[in-house]
């Protein structure tokens, strides 16, 4: 257990030396991407991913199982993420934040049948995420630069980075069984599925409809990240809508 709790300390260390940062000019667009060869590579990689196995599982999801289902697995799938938030906002020092998702996730957890409804919303306290990538800019870690993941998707060093600590910092992994665990799990991927289903015309007009697909996804990914995070890294503009995207001659 000492070493998995040191994990996430040396991982922090890594990110501190490694975000790199670009020199005087070197991003004047706010986007600083030097691995753009590979990224492209990982992006067309995720295209072809999303091709012949997300989309239509997506699709295949949202027509086949009732919205009330589909609804109670998010549901579930968010109050297993919630002491993960719960952690990282401790971390952030927003105590505020931190007791609500508490009361959220023991609400949720007990009134609403396992977390399968949203009982807390209603009681006013909506849905409030957060994750290790958000940790670290708080603390100061530089964004880096921007990096595409196999399977997962756009990201940066920085988030990259928090990704792997919200791995082993989750406090459900370190209490639930190993059955409890592999539901939770299951249930994040199938909702994730269900995203894709829900915003598959924005998705397919992005991925398969614009011109550059991997150039219109960075931007839109480094915009909303950085709305995310209060716009306090130069955000060009502010937040995107997805549903407001207009591909055509991108």
């Amino acid at each position: 257990m000492s070493a998995m709790r040191a994990i996430p300390a040396l991982i922090v260390c890594a990110v501190l030396a490694a975000c790199s940062v670009p020199g005087p000019g070197e991003a004047p667009d706010g986007i600083w991407d030097p691995n753009e060869a590979g990224n492209r590579k990982t992006h067309e990689f995720n295209r072809k991913l999303d091709k012949r196995v997300l989309r239509g599982s997506g699709n295949g999801y949202t027509r086949t199982v009732p919205e009330g289902v589909r609804k109670s697995v998010s549901n579930f799938a968010d109050t297993t993420s919630l002491p993960q938030t719960v952690v990282n906002q401790i971390l952030q020092g927003r105590p505020g934040p931190a007791t609500r998702n508490t009361l959220r996730f023991a609400v949720n957890a007990t009134l609403g049948f396992g977390g399968i409804a949203d009982v807390a919303s209603n009681m006013g306290m909506p849905k409030d995420e957060s994750d290790f990538g958000e940790t670290l800019h708080v603390w100061g870690v530089p964004e880096g630069a921007y990096v595409e993941l196999p399977f997962l998707g756009p990201s940066t060093e920085r988030d990259t980075a928090g990704r792997v600590v919200d791995l082993v910092t989750d406090p459900l992994s370190y209490v639930l069984p190993v059955g409890a665990r592999r539901t939770a799990t299951a249930a994040r991927i199938v909702a994730k599925v269900g995203e894709r289903g829900e915003f598959s015309g924005t998705v397919d007009s992005l991925l398969y409809d614009s011109a550059d697909s991997y150039a219109q996804l960075r931007l839109i990914y480094l915009q909303n990240r950085r709305f995310e995070l209060d716009g306090t890294e130069g955000a060009a503009g502010d937040y995107i809508d997805p549903e407001e995207i207009d591909t055509e001659g991108f």
